[in-house]
């Protein structure tokens, strides 16, 4: 006696099972990038910058330029500055050592100094 099996008819459950599979997956893939979306947007929007530009000369007059510097982040000057300017908008403290140790002192937009010791980075205050 040969039994055959029997045929196999894709049912509407089968089929309603891959759409939903595949519609669940849309909706991780949608839910993720709406909310990379949202973490990048606020990260942006949390980032502050002074508006303008820190000017500072090394001895041999040579200029260098940090435009559009961001708040509250030290930053290393290429050089030894002999003379230093705050063209931001913002107050700025400069320092003698490259990661923002031994604070010299704190400029207002529009001031300069020069020739106190060499500073080598700064801080826009926001």
């Amino acid at each position: 006696m040969n039994v055959e099996p029997p045929e196999h008819h894709p049912s509407g459950t089968d089929s309603f099972m891959h759409v939903r599979h595949a519609l669940s997956r849309l909706v991780r893939i949608g839910l993720t990038v709406g909310a990379a979306a949202v973490l990048a947007t606020g990260l942006a929007t949390n980032a502050q910058a002074a508006t303008g530009s820190i000017r500072y000369f090394d001895v041999n007059q040579n200029e260098f330029r940090i435009v559009n510097p961001p708040d509250n982040v030290c930053l290393a000057l290429q050089v030894r500055a002999d003379l230093i300017v705050d063209e931001t908008d913002k107050r700025m403290t400069i320092y003698l050592g490259t990661a923002c140790q031994t604070r010299v002192t704190t400029i207002g937009p529009g001031e300069g100094r020069s020739h106190i010791g060499g500073p080598q980075s700064v801080r826009i205050i926001g």
